[in-house]
């Protein structure tokens, strides 16, 4: 069971910064730009492009970092919602969203993983 938890964490992870990669994309060139026909702010997926790979090897540090570095997204998500007048405010909502399921995802897959070899070990006690 823990390992299909581990994996279903991964799987929401990855979810989440392609989702959040998309957003940033259609948002910023297409459905509420700054400026018409696209805008300079686009770039801020390129970050988000970097734990993609150590996500899919499953490498508990970029678990980690990215934990820290997805609350950039989240405070930008939260005062452009506020901020924004439609549809920018609702696809910053969206962006939060993202950025809670993706620490719940980060967090629950590092719990999950640190906890794994205590409980293998627990299950048996004649390994040790």
């Amino acid at each position: 069971m823990n390992r299909q938890n581990v994996e279903l964490t991964r799987r929401l992870a990855v979810g989440s910064v392609l989702g959040l990669i998309a957003l940033g994309l259609v948002w910023e060139l297409w459905l509420a730009p700054l400026r018409p026909g696209g805008s300079w702010l686009v770039l801020k997926v390129l970050p988000l492009c970097l734990p993609l790979a150590g996500l899919l090897k499953n490498r508990m540090y970029t678990y980690r970092w990215l934990s820290l570095l997805l609350w950039l997204y989240f405070a930008e998500g939260v005062v452009r919602a506020w901020g924004d007048r439609a549809p920018g405010n609702y696809l910053a909502l969206l962006q939060v969203l993202l950025c809670v399921l993706l620490f719940v995802a980060c967090s629950l897959h590092v719990r999950l993983r640190l906890k794994g070899p205590r409980l293998e070990a627990s299950a048996n006690p004649e390994a040790s």
